[in-house]
């Protein structure tokens, strides 16, 4: 019998898939088609074992849809623009292209040795000028239908990355990438008009019900956050300017009459301006900075101390003429609303907190049975509905009837009307780095903003730039001659735009230059496109569900109303795979410890001391609880990594990382390999016979179909491993029953291929098939197999179980009392007593009483 030789297997197989193209895809009309991808990985030069769970579940569903007959698309591809490469030019004074085309080629050689079933002829890097020329020109094409457009604003900034970040890239206040503490500045930057999308984009989250993950549409539902309100003028009693009014939103119009003050948020265009002349200018700029560099998440937060700067400003309410004071307030966001808040603190607990400190008054205006009147008496801000009162003209209205009332009333003697507001905020583009997609525009000084016209697109990167002497700040600002151009439009001196877009440009739009990557007259090949997007099942982290994935959904509705497209939705179905976890250990002396690093015993290999054993978490090499797939491909074979990877967990789930079961996965695999050549050696030509081993090869077949479509792998394997435990223990007597297994190994191999692929396609060889197992159809169950003749009964002698009996499912109650009367077993706890009575509950028990 041959030894199991992984390596040659694995090395085998990868290069006849190859020479044979078994994976390309092409149109097919008329055939149907299955998109799956998985999010496309950064380059950064090693995979680890997040990434390998991530691709073996993409594997899978793509090898078992091809089985099934569809015309699967599965490409992979590179992320490959970002901060990284540009650190290590820094660093290490390589060029980031270099970086990161060095990357690609380990990492594209990794995913090989693991064999995953990617159409390599489709891939792309979105660093390479026939990727990024096609976003620059929908760029422009974005400027024409002014969706995208540049203003002065605050933005998030790093100083570790020196660079601009986009609202969802900040994480409690945090940069995402390097958890450097975010701070406010402003400059001007690009933008793009995503909130001219907000009511589709959450309109259409419900065409992805039943296909996506509730928690992703909760979270994006969230994140655009509809609110229905007023939008409510309040004149300044001194105009600053010509600037006569402050406008806030507000969700509770019913409580207008109790507003006491007015709180802006310190990034207000008008919060300095108010405390000019009136000798708080000094105090007021002192309290805008320091909120501005303040933890954004944090600034909102309940138990955040609610601090603020009178102004010195006033503004009229306009429903009953009293004038109120203007603060800047730390609680008060410029991204929501309008940056300006009219405070009503005895309905809202913020501006209650902030009354109290501050001794403004509270005035109640809703109130119900426990309320007291006097605002004096409140411990807390009362925020449930209930009637109006102190309202004027709408005394004694209920509060939620009286919003409309109130909003009527407002826009009859045009002070405001209703309106709707979302969270959603525009999404700033710039990026004041080197390594991204340069921004297709040249500012002149005589033509203001003029697109680089297209024939001279893709706007490249300098080649040129001096990493050895970079000393910050943005490399193309700072570039000696590629900035400076002649204007496209009058021919005069300009510049380029020297910002660099946000990464998340390139991976929203992708997953649709995947279906023509090569195509050079157009962003895409349109019957392509429409024969293969959009994505059926999408594979990737929760992570991303309030950037990349909300991105990616409103590019594919820009690209769809620019005509390039004719569906709403970019993906179909999506899963979001858990994490790999692992504990973590440290040493007092030596800090965090690799795996390797800890003795059998537990003790540091370093030092011999104990180490400390912490909590399972997820992967990270900052505390360097990983291990690297290249070692286990080596020891164990890709088969048995992606056998693992989705043995012990369903997808959704985190799976702990295991050595002895990845031991255990290996040992399975071996198995299989030896019960497939025992049973290729012992086939006959006799027919089979439906044999336990066959019936039960069949039943998992079933099974197993169905927890491939619902993605329950773990569920298949475990069903996968009983049958051929089975075979291992079955010993044929007769050739039907030898062609039984024969059948019954074919079968199994067939369940198994698209986990542990390189071993199948051996195994599937080694059965005679003479056909390539990637090719071959999914098997179909025989349901005259499947179905139960008999039943396991439970015997009972006096009420204890004594027994187990096989017995036939059309056994009448005499039949079956003869069955258990004549085993042996149950025979032996009768003895020489008499059976007084026999009880049989139908196809479950009998309990035979004796005396």
């Amino acid at each position: 019998m041959r030894p199991y030789n992984f390596t040659e297997i694995e090395n085998r197989w990868q290069n006849t898939w190859r020479e044979r193209g078994v994976f390309t895809a092409k149109v097919e009309p008329g055939r149907p088609k299955y998109y799956v991808l998985e999010m496309f990985p950064y380059p950064s030069g090693k995979l680890h074992m997040g990434h390998v769970r991530n691709y073996s579940i993409g594997d899978v569903v793509a090898r078992t849809r091809r089985a099934m007959g569809f015309n699967v698309l599965y490409p992979m591809g590179w992320d490959a623009f970002g901060l990284p490469a540009e650190n290590a030019a820094i660093k290490a004074h390589v060029h980031p292209a270099e970086w990161t085309y060095s990357n690609i080629r380990q990492m594209r050689s990794q995913l090989k040795a693991l064999g995953y079933s990617y159409d390599w002829d489709r891939e792309i890097a979105t660093c390479h000028p026939e990727y990024f020329r096609w976003e620059q020109k929908i760029f422009q094409e974005m400027i024409d239908r002014d969706l995208a457009y540049r203003k002065s604003s605050f933005v998030n900034w790093c100083h570790t990355c020196q660079t601009v970040l986009a609202n969802e890239q900040v994480e409690n206040g945090t940069c995402w990438r390097c958890g450097e503490t975010v701070v406010q500045r402003e400059l001007v930057q690009w933008f793009l008009r995503i909130t001219a999308y907000a009511q589709s984009l959450l309109d259409d989250l419900s065409k992805l019900e039943g296909g996506w993950p509730e928690k992703v549409l909760t979270m994006q539902r969230n994140w655009i956050g509809r609110s229905e309100g007023a939008r409510v003028r309040f004149p300044l009693a001194q105009p600053v300017g010509d600037v006569s009014e402050i406008e806030v939103f507000t969700t509770r119009p019913d409580t207008l009459w109790g507003v006491t003050f007015m709180s802006l948020a310190a990034e207000h265009p008008l919060a300095l301006k108010l405390a000019a002349g009136g000798g708080r200018e000094a105090e007021v700029a002192a309290f805008v900075q320091k909120v501005r560099n303040e933890d954004r998440t944090r600034r909102t937060s309940d138990d955040f101390e609610k601090e603020g700067c009178f102004t010195g400003a006033y503004v009229t309410n306009p429903v009953n003429g009293r004038q109120v004071p203007v603060y800047i307030a730390n609680f008060v966001l410029m991204d929501y609303g309008t940056g300006a808040v009219m405070a009503v603190p005895a309905h809202d607990q913020r501006d209650f907190d902030f009354a109290k400190k501050y001794g403004l008054p509270i005035e109640v205006v809703i109130k119900n049975d426990d309320t007291p009147s006097d605002g004096a008496l409140l411990t807390a801000a009362m925020v449930e509905s209930g009637t109006m009162v102190n309202s004027g003209p709408m005394d004694k209205e209920p509060s939620e009837s009286g919003k409309a009332k109130v909003i009527a009333y407002l826009k009859e003697r045009a002070f405001g009307d209703g309106t709707v507001h979302f969270r959603l905020r525009d999404w700033g583009i710039s990026r004041q780095r080197y390594w991204g997609t340069p921004i297709p525009v040249i500012h002149c000084p005589a033509c203001g903003i003029v697109k680089v016209p297209a024939d001279q697109l893709p706007v490249r990167l300098p080649d040129d730039v001096d990493w050895a002497s970079y000393d910050g700040g943005s490399p193309l600002l700072n570039h000696p001659t590629w900035k400076h151009v002649k204007c496209p439009a009058c021919g005069g001196p300009a510049e380029r735009d020297c910002d660099t877009m946000d990464t998340f440009m390139e991976s929203s739009w992708y997953y649709l230059r995947y279906t023509s990557p090569r195509c050079t007259d157009g962003i895409f090949d349109r019957p392509s496109l429409d024969y293969f997007a959009p994505v059926d099942q999408y594979i990737g982290g929760v992570e991303h569900a309030v950037m990349h994935l909300l991105y990616a959904r409103f590019f594919t509705k820009v690209l769809r109303d620019l005509g390039y497209l004719g569906f709403d939705e970019p993906f179909r179905n999506l899963l979001t795979q858990g994490m790999v976890t692992m504990p973590t250990a440290r040493c007092d002396k030596h800090d965090w410890l690799f795996p390797h690093e800890v003795n059998e015993d537990g003790s540091c290999i370093h030092c011999g001391e104990p180490a400390k054993l912490g909590r399972v978490e997820k992967m990270s090499k900052s505390k360097k609880n990983v291990v690297d797939p290249q070692t286990y491909i080596e020891r164990y074979g890709a088969d048995t990594v992606r056998f693992f990877v989705l043995s012990d967990s369903p997808p959704e789930r985190d799976l702990e990382w295991s050595d002895s079961a990845v031991e255990g996965a290996h040992k399975f695999l071996q198995r299989v390999w030896r019960i497939v050549q025992e049973a290729a050696e012992s086939a006959t030509s006799t027919p089979s016979t439906p044999c336990a081993p066959l019936k039960t090869a069949h039943r998992a077949l079933k099974k197993v179909t169905s927890d491939m479509e619902r993605f329950h792998f773990n569920t298949a394997l475990a069903e996968i491993r009983v049958l051929f435990s089975e075979l291992a223990n079955f010993k044929p007597e007769t050739d039907a029953e030898k062609t039984a297994v024969f059948e019954a190994a074919c079968l199994g191999v067939q369940m198994i291929a698209p986990f542990a692929p390189h071993l199948c396609e051996e195994c599937w060889e080694i059965l005679g098939k003479g056909t390539l197992l990637a090719t071959a159809p999914w098997p179909a169950f025989d349901e005259a197999l499947i179905a139960e003749n008999e039943f396991q009964l439970v015997v009972q002698v006096n009420g204890k179980v004594r027994d187990r009996l096989m017995v036939p499912t059309d056994a009448a109650e005499d039949r079956v009392r003869e069955l258990v009367l004549e085993s042996p077993k149950t025979r032996e706890f009768i003895g020489d007593k008499q059976v007084r009575k026999f009880i049989y509950i139908p196809g479950r028990l009998a309990n035979v009483v004796i005396g």
